[in-house]
Formats: structure tokens, C-alpha cells, sequence
């Protein structure tokens, strides 16, 4: 997706702050809509996936925590990342991929609690 007249501007990370970035087309729809129904618990997502999206983060919760199991990695660029999940409401969920060594964390998935994990 190209940005475009309208879009909204992403404030340029500072000191120890992580990229956050799109890493599949369909989490832009899904990020949108969640923006819609969440704005407040989506915002507290991006604060944690900008300042500590992974093990840096401390202990996980029951709110915040890495994907288990088929789930638990993704391979992008030619490397195994894990996958994290944070629960924005009671219903929707944002996955995404923690890039150490770029310092970015990849948005896969934003939207209803996806089946792969029941």
C-alpha cells in the first residue's frame, strides 16, 4: 500500500522506540476498523508495540504474550520471528512479528479473535 494524499503521518521513532510497520496488506483494513470500534485500547497496543513489543517487555500477561505452538513463529525475510499477541477488547486481537535485529515489529494480523488459536 502506497501512502497517499490523506493518509495519516506516522511520528518518527526516537531513542529505544521500535518501528512499527504493516507486514501483510490485509492488517491496514483490519487496523482501520479496529481504530474504529477501539481507538483507546488500539493506541495503548501501538504504545507497547513501539516500546516493548517482545521479551524486553517483561513478564508477559494474559493481554500481552507470545504465540504458542504452529502460531508461535513466522518466517519472513529468510528468518524465523515469533509472534506475539496483544488483545485489544475482549474480542479483537493484533498479531504481530518482533524483528530484533531491524528493531521493528511487523502487524500480521488486527481484528476478531482469529480461529487459529481455539
Amino acid at each position: 500500500m502506497s501512502l497517499k494524499r490523506n493518509d495519516p503521518v506516522a511520528p518518527p521513532t526516537i531513542g529505544e522506540e521500535w518501528h512499527v510497520r504493516y507486514g501483510v496488506t490485509d492488517a491496514v483494513g483490519g487496523w482501520q476498523e479496529l481504530e474504529n470500534r477501539a481507538a483507546s485500547n488500539l493506541r495503548a497496543a501501538w504504545e507497547v508495540m513501539r516500546n516493548s513489543p517482545g521479551a524486553a517487555s517483561g513478564r508477559p500477561t494474559s493481554r500481552h504474550h507470545r504465540l504458542r505452538g504452529p502460531v508461535s513463529t513466522v518466517v519472513r525475510g529468510g528468518r524465523m520471528l515469533p509472534q506475539w499477541q496483544i488483545e485489544v477488547t475482549g474480542g479483537d486481537r493484533v498479531w504481530y512479528l518482533v524483528d530484533a535485529e531491524k528493531r521493528t515489529v511487523w502487524v500480521d494480523y488486527a481484528g476478531a479473535h482469529p480461529k487459529a488459536t481455539e
